[in-house]
C-alpha cells in the first residue's frame, strides 16, 4: 500500500482563508491475534469532505495521538479546528485554540462517528464480538488502510 491515503488536502494559503478548516478526530477499538493486544484506530477527517485526512494504529496513548499529529497535513496543523472527544490524550497534542473538546450531545463528530459504522460493519475484523480477528499487525493496517484509500478515492470522485 502507498504511505498516502489518496486525499486532496487544501494546500495553499489562499484556500484556508477562503474556507474554515474544521477536523473531528476519534478513535476505534480494535485487537490483533488476541482481545488482551487491543490496538487502536486513530482517525482525522475533514468536516467538509469526509475525506480522512489522517489515520494511525496503536495504543491508546499521548504518543499515538502525537502520530496522528504528525501525519496531518501542514495546512490543517495550522489552521483547522479539531472536534474531538473529551478524551485527555487529545488535549496533550492538539493547540489549545484548535482543539474543541465536546460532548457527543454537541454534534460535531458526527460525520467521523459516522464513517467508524460502516467501517466496523464491512472490516469484520473490527467487529466488537467478531470471530475473525487479523493474525498480523501490518495485515491489520493494511487491510484499514485500503479501505481508507477507496473511500477517499470514491469521495474524491463524486
Amino acid at each position: 500500500m502507498p504511505d498516502h491515503l489518496h486525499v486532496q488536502p487544501v494546500s495553499c494559503q489562499h484556500d484556508v482563508l477562503i474556507q474554515r478548516l474544521a477536523v473531528e478526530a476519534d478513535a476505534l477499538a480494535s485487537f490483533v491475534q488476541k482481545k488482551a493486544n487491543k490496538q487502536w484506530g486513530w482517525i482525522a477527517m475533514d468536516a467538509k469532505t469526509r475525506q480522512i485526512m489522517a489515520f494511525h494504529v496503536g495504543e491508546r496513548s499521548h504518543k499515538s495521538a502525537e502520530h496522528l499529529w504528525a501525519k496531518m497535513p501542514q495546512a490543517y496543523r495550522q489552521h483547522a479546528t479539531f472536534y474531538t472527544d473529551q478524551d485527555v490524550v487529545y488535549e496533550k497534542v492538539m493547540p489549545a485554540a484548535q482543539h474543541r473538546a465536546i460532548s457527543k450531545l454537541a454534534r460535531k463528530t458526527n460525520h467521523i462517528e459516522g464513517f467508524n459504522n460502516p467501517l466496523r460493519q464491512r472490516m469484520s475484523r473490527l467487529g466488537r464480538e467478531a470471530l475473525s480477528f487479523a493474525k498480523k499487525l501490518a495485515n491489520h493496517i493494511g487491510a484499514i488502510q485500503l479501505f481508507i484509500c477507496h473511500d477517499n478515492l470514491t469521495r474524491a470522485a463524486a
